[in-house]
């Protein structure tokens, strides 16, 4: 197991990440960041939104269904925004250089972190 800046100093061992956080998507606040590039308390905010537009659009459609991890791919980075299985209403958002990541490496990365966060 471990800590939130443990996990958050993990996801930024990743090739290419710039940044990560963890968020409470009840309240958009972080629980804990690091790196540099984003603004992560407007990230947080934001993406908070991503996550609930996400879960409300499912349960209108009758998904019965969880989010595994959202991808957003802009022209120079990849955000990715990855709900704890563990642990409701959290998720790990991470922002990697696009030119420097391994997209596939960084999901599964951020996949087995999640399984180790400790709260």
């Amino acid at each position: 197991m471990a800590s939130i800046n443990e996990s958050l100093n993990q996801l930024l061992a990743v090739e290419g990440a710039q940044c990560a956080a963890v968020v409470d998507s009840g309240s958009g606040m972080l629980l804990g960041s690091a790196g540099t590039g984003v603004d992560m308390e407007l990230a947080a905010a934001g993406n908070t939104e991503v996550v609930r537009a996400k879960n409300k659009t499912m349960q209108a459609l009758g998904l019965q269904d969880s989010i595994d991890d959202i991808l957003i791919t802009l022209g120079k980075q990849y955000h990715i925004i990855r709900p704890m299985a563990s642990k409701e209403g959290i998720f790990l958002y991470v922002v990697l250089d696009k030119a420097r990541a391994n997209l596939a490496l960084a999901r599964r990365k951020v996949q087995d972190i999640e399984k180790l966060i400790e709260f």
